[in-house]
């Protein structure tokens, strides 16, 4: 016990929470239509307001899809720094990092649907959101190879590597899994593709003095 108290917690505002529900709306209409068949009027319909108080908020519609590919950024960030923090090497916080992505993903399918439309919508959100994580991923990378917990790897190129392993794992089993029609409610990575996946990553990473007892240990 330290003797302090927590601060209070601020109580959004009513123009918070109402462009919460738009951002919200936003989100959810652009990864059932995608961009261009979400429309304002959808949007606002969505969220339960006039489209004049979409203008309050947002210049125009490329503008709440930014803000969508943000905020699904700034989540997907904090859920796998959160499951990832208090592991007690790297090669633990990749694991519980992964499984936190491929929770995400499974939970907010939009994540895959609206980055991958960013490609032609709105190709400066879609770099803004790969190279976030990349950057928060680089620097864990490079305190983790100073420790010696990996090996003498570009902490830049492995972090672009793990995050396209992440993306095409959840792809292909979150979003393509054998029980999932096209557009519908997603399925999990199965344990045994996600012990094969974590198996790659930490003979990947591990420092060489390890990787020959690695590969004994299998045959």
């Amino acid at each position: 016990m330290t003797g302090t108290t927590n601060p209070p917690v601020r109580k959004q505002t009513k123009g918070e929470r109402t462009r919460a529900r738009l951002l919200a709306a936003a989100e959810q209409q652009f990864a059932e239509l995608g961009y261009h068949d979400a429309s304002v009027v959808r949007i606002t319909e969505a969220a339960g307001v006039g489209q004049g108080t979409f203008y309050l908020y947002f210049a125009s519609k490329l503008e709440v899809f930014d803000e969508v590919v943000e905020d699904l950024n700034r989540r997907v960030r904090h859920a796998m720094i959160e499951a990832s923090s208090s592991a007690p090497n790297r090669i633990e916080a990749e694991r519980a990092g992964f499984a936190a992505f491929f929770r995400f993903t499974a939970e907010h399918p939009a994540l895959y649907r609206i980055v991958r439309q960013a490609e032609f919508v709105s190709p400066g959100a879609l770099q803004m959101h790969y190279t976030r994580i990349v950057e928060g991923y680089q620097e864990g990378l490079a305190r983790a190879q100073a420790a010696g917990e990996i090996g003498d790897i570009d902490p830049e190129v492995a972090a672009w590597a793990l995050m396209g392993i992440g993306e095409i794992i959840g792809m292909r089993w979150v979003l393509w899994g054998p029980d999932v029609a096209p557009g519908g409610p997603t399925s999990k990575v199965p344990q045994e593709v996600f012990d094969q996946a974590m198996t790659f990553i930490e003979r990947a990473l591990a420092p060489e003095s390890r990787r020959g007892t690695q590969g004994e240990e299998t045959r």
